[in-house]
């Protein structure tokens, strides 16, 4: 499956919806898992702001990469942010589209307060 690395030096990426555990069927409830390490997945809906443009990106990310005082409006830090697009087919109809992974989510609001208090 084809990855493509983003780059996020130059963007402003700040949290839009608190991370929630993914699933991997909705009808059953069952909770999506890494493949490679079974580290249970979450999403994190983020508003990624560069070059003049801002999306809302919905990523994927395990359970450990994520910052628990993440909230609306938190600014963050992407680590390992790739691009992988996807292709199926689902009663005959092709779909397609581009899902997100990323290593870690990062707050920067923590690391803000704690060089505003030293």
């Amino acid at each position: 499956m084809r990855q493509i690395p983003v780059d996020t030096s130059n963007a402003t990426v700040m949290v839009a919806k608190a991370p929630q555990t993914k699933l991997k069927d909705r009808r059953t409830g069952e909770i999506a898992m890494d493949a490679e390490t079974g580290a249970k997945l979450l999403t994190v809906d983020v508003m990624f702001a560069a070059n003049n443009e801002v999306e809302i990106l919905s990523l994927t990310v395990p359970e450990s990469g994520v910052s628990e005082e993440l909230v609306m409006g938190t600014p963050v830090a992407l680590t390992g942010l790739i691009a992988r697009p996807w292709e199926n087919e689902f009663n005959g109809q092709k779909r397609h589209g581009i899902a997100f992974r990323v290593v870690a989510v990062t707050s920067l609001a923590v690391a803000g307060s704690a060089s505003q208090a030293a």
